[in-house]
């Protein structure tokens, strides 16, 4: 990790998040389905669980983000498998995608699906 308040390179971020691929991790959801988040003058209704890996820290210095697909009730804790990658170009750091055991989902589905924020990056999905 750079000296600068915990934030990583480029490089530290993408081996970090790839270093997950395929791992089975339990998520904490802080944004459940439903979640309504102001920011500014941006107002977003979380249509999926949201949440984070606890105690792993991602490149902008706070806990790992992901995206939990195929649930659709609101969870409050969720183990599931790391499907994908959410590199974000614009930002300073990159979120995962988790699904179930069994469940798939392609690039092009993950992205139709997480549009409601990503809109607002430049950001591309990559998946097993």
């Amino acid at each position: 990790m750079s000296e600068e308040k915990g934030i990583m390179s480029l490089e530290e971020r993408h081996r970090q998040v790839e270093g997950y691929l395929g791992s089975t991790v339990t998520i904490e959801i802080d944004r459940p389905v439903g979640y309504v988040h102001r920011k500014g003058d941006k107002t977003l209704v979380y249509p999926i669980n949201y949440g984070y890996i606890p105690e792993v820290y991602g490149g902008d210095g706070e806990e790992l983000d992901v995206y939990l697909l195929g649930v659709t009730e609101r969870v409050e804790e969720y183990t599931a498998k790391i499907i994908g990658i959410v590199h974000r170009n614009d930002d300073v750091e990159d979120k995962l995608a988790a699904a179930p055991e069994g469940m798939s989902f392609t690039a092009k589905e993950i992205e139709e699906i997480i549009n409601f924020q990503e809109q607002y990056y430049d950001s591309y999905v990559e998946v097993i």
